[in-house]
């Protein structure tokens, strides 16, 4: 091989070679490289506010722009710091993470989570309907959780005054004799403890709600009573994820015979509780896949059907009063309004209280305090009426007010049977 050819098959393969070692050098060294700043990790106040103010904006009932929350905040951290928060306070959400820094910087450093979170509580709480939103921990979630489910915070057997094994006639003797002595205090806490004695006797009294009792801690949330042949009291307390059990366990109870017609369905006093079960609920009274209430959220109403079908153990009654006063609330509510608007007997007594919200907890991702969870309680939706108003300081309104004179004679003349108006007005007085 002469010198030329050398040359000209050498060179072509060392720049090859000379390519592949550079392109290594380029790609190894660009690989391991680091910036020559590390992002800094999120402050964990701005970032737990941050979420928190994503979370209001997103999912609260109304729609809240920009100016309307950070107004809220800066009014939070006024109370909190005593010293005005608004001067040169731009309502943007990069203004307002801007500001939100100085408020933390301004405050001591052992300070901070207590600020943080007295702050956006506070900012929970003026949220309208004011109250009704709070910054929850865990243990409030508990609550909220046993609340629904309708577990008794009391040991119905100390209450009655007897233990598992009392037979049913001993049972009904200790209820009857602690009933009396409350009934003669006539007092608000003698009336309190009269509602937790009935609860107990008609959780324990039944063998099925004993047994579910004994085992989870629910109590019934439905009670039935013969006010004469062919008139059935049937009082709804709540509404708890067992409604229904307990709904379909009492009327079946009941149901025999040919004289039995009239059903009074008391509502009174009734808290509301476990709203996704309407749907299931109102099915046995209005019949399957029929469009019953609407939620409104952020402008938009949404509409809901019944999931279930008539309930046979129900379909007897001919003659229904539905009785309602201005401690039913919630869910009774809808439940009321429902019952008014397909005309399913006839709505007698006071309007309702007119607490109208339906609040969902939310979780926090971004936490403040590794011991401790918070939780945002927030009301995400508002309940309408069968007008298509807003229950919410509304109400809803009796067909029949029982505190006019001439109610019986009104009742009348939507039902001629006057022992059932006697029956209306024994169970009202009591």
């Amino acid at each position: 091989m002469n010198k030329r050819s050398f040359l000209i098959i050498f060179l072509p393969m060392t720049a090859f070679i000379l390519g592949i070692g550079l392109s290594v050098f380029y790609f190894k060294s660009t690989a391991t490289n680091t910036p020559l700043t590390k992002p800094q990790p999120q402050n964990p106040y701005t970032a737990f506010i941050q979420e928190s103010y994503q979370i209001i904006q997103n999912n609260y009932w109304n729609k809240l722009d920009d100016k309307t929350l950070i107004k809220l905040f800066a009014a939070a951290a006024e109370k909190l710091t005593g010293q005005p928060q608004t001067a040169n306070l731009k309502y943007t959400q990069a203004g307002f993470n801007k500001q939100l820094q100085k408020w933390l910087d301004n405050v001591p450093a052992d300070k901070r989570k207590n600020f943080t979170a007295k702050m956006l509580d506070m900012v929970l709480t003026s949220l309208p309907p004011s109250g009704r939103s709070r910054l929850y921990v865990k243990k409030d979630e508990l609550a909220l959780k046993n609340q629904v489910e309708n577990k008794a915070q009391t040991d119905f057997y100390q209450l009655l005054d007897i233990d598992k094994n009392t037979n049913p006639q001993v049972v009904k003797q200790k209820y009857q004799q602690k009933k009396q002595q409350l009934e003669k205090q006539k007092t608000p806490q003698a009336k309190t403890k009269l509602r937790q004695l009935d609860k107990a006797y008609q959780t324990i009294i039944d063998p099925d709600s004993k047994k579910r009792y004994q085992q989870t801690k629910i109590a019934t949330t439905v009670e039935g009573q013969l006010v004469a042949p062919s008139i059935l009291h049937l009082r709804i307390n709540r509404f708890s994820p067992t409604t229904l059990e307990d709904l379909k366990r009492v009327a079946r109870k009941f149901d025999q015979g040919d004289k039995l017609d009239t059903l009074i369905l008391d509502l009174r006093d009734n808290i509301g509780g476990a709203i996704d079960g309407l749907p299931y609920f109102l099915g046995p009274f209005i019949g399957p896949n029929q469009y019953a209430y609407e939620f409104l959220h952020q402008g938009d109403k949404e509409p809901y059907k019944t999931k279930l079908g008539w309930l046979p153990s129900l379909v007897r009654y001919k003659k229904i009063i539905i009785l309602i006063n201005g401690g039913t609330q919630s869910s009774a509510e809808v439940f009321a309004s429902v019952l008014k608007k397909y005309n399913v007997g006839v709505l007698v007594g006071q309007k309702t209280k007119g607490w109208g919200t339906i609040e969902r907890v939310f979780p926090i991702k971004n936490q403040i305090d590794s011991s401790q969870k918070y939780s945002i309680f927030l009301v995400h939706r508002l309940t309408l009426r069968e007008d298509g108003q807003p229950i919410e300081g509304r109400g809803v309104e009796p067909v029949i007010d029982i505190t006019n004179p001439n109610w019986q004679k009104q009742l009348y003349q939507y039902i001629p049977d006057q022992q059932i108006i006697s029956a209306v007005n024994k169970i009202w007085q009591e």
